[in-house]
């Protein structure tokens, strides 16, 4: 009797995983790959200074325009010189008689008409005239505000004719032949850049812009913060991109995408697994084509795919679809698909 009721119990598993079917099922994809990452930028000029008055006075001229690109040495802007000219014109006028008194005690010096000490205290006037000549001078040049290398003009801060302090914000000056491109990775992600730039990999980027197309220069990281901001557990790279065609500007947003490489590593389809409470898990497939519920653990997410770091071994059987179909403990029949094939061909395998 007992033989008969378990011959009936085997009966029926079988009818009833045929009754719904078989299933693909298959195993990871051990490889080399690479994953993605994209990180939120801020997109800054190589340089990008702020240009102030350097004296007081009204601003007589405004020689460029906003957004204007200017050349190293360029003059931009006028304080009115007036004031500046004469005290040039004043200390000239220092300078022309101290030689004066300089020459004529040099002559009754040589003459031993006038002590030599004499001669020392004429001397040094001259040379102290010499340089209220050259302070008066310097005052005057800062009435010129010049381009230090070049660039384009940020927004004017100022209007000709208005009354300039010293250190006055003018405009702005951005270098966009080179930008540097900044973004904070998370401390996991930094640990797996060192390897791969110890290994000669890793140190090239791309830049994504705000209209989704991918910037025609490629980036290198260049700069690494030397510290981690304990609140984010961030640390923030820096990026360099040649803009030959000028087409970044200071400010803009963005997002860098940066390559990272991983080595034998298992890969599955994403449509093979199911979340439960913010938890991956497959449907395995025993040795008796048994499902049992696995909790996995996935790491880096690649187009259509996953990568597992943990709850799966490499040759274990899983279900590839018809997961809302059957439940854990469940008896199915199912057709292996080998890996690579069930990569290629993804899209085929919807439910």
């Amino acid at each position: 009797m007992g033989l008969i009721l378990l011959a009936a119990c085997g009966h029926h598993e079988e009818h009833e995983a045929h009754a719904h079917g078989r299933y693909p099922a298959t195993t990871a994809l051990s490889t080399d790959t690479a994953v993605q990452r994209d990180y939120v930028c801020q997109i800054h000029s190589a340089q990008h200074i702020e240009l102030r008055a350097l004296e007081e006075g009204y601003l007589q001229d405004i020689l460029a325009d906003e957004g204007q690109h200017v050349k190293e040495g360029q003059l931009l802007f006028r304080i009115q010189p007036v004031l500046y000219q004469a005290e040039v014109e004043k200390a000239e006028a220092e300078v022309e008689y101290a030689g004066i008194e300089y020459n004529n005690t040099k002559a009754l010096a040589d003459s031993n008409v006038v002590s030599p000490n004499e001669l020392a205290m004429a001397k040094a006037r001259l040379a102290k005239a010499k340089a209220k000549l050259g302070m008066a001078k310097a005052h005057l040049g800062f009435t010129e505000v010049r381009a230090p290398f070049d660039g384009i003009m940020g927004r004017l801060e100022v209007r000709k004719g208005s009354m300039v302090e010293e250190g006055d914000l003018l405009t702005e000056l951005s270098d966009n032949s080179a930008m540097w491109v900044y973004f904070n990775v998370p401390e996991a992600e930094y640990l797996t850049y060192q390897k791969n730039a110890l290994a000669g990999h890793g140190t090239k980027v791309k830049l994504l812009l705000a209209d989704t197309e991918l910037f025609d220069q490629t980036g290198e990281i260049t700069a690494i913060e030397s510290d981690f901001d304990n609140k984010t557990g961030n640390i923030a790279f820096r990026a360099t991109f040649p803009n030959p065609q000028r087409l970044l500007r200071h400010g803009q947003t963005g997002n860098i995408l940066m390559a990272s490489a991983l080595n034998n590593v298992l890969l599955v389809p994403q449509k093979a697994t199911f979340e439960v409470l913010d938890h991956r898990y497959l449907f395995v497939i025993d040795a008796d084509s048994v499902l049992h519920t696995r909790r996995i653990a996935v790491g880096p997410e690649l187009q259509h795919l996953f990568v597992i770091t943990d709850g799966l071994a490499k040759g274990e059987r899983f279900l590839l679809e018809g997961l809302r179909k059957v439940k854990d403990g469940e008896k199915v029949g199912y057709d292996h698909v080998a890996p690579d094939s069930v990569m290629k061909h993804l899209g085929l395998y919807a439910e």
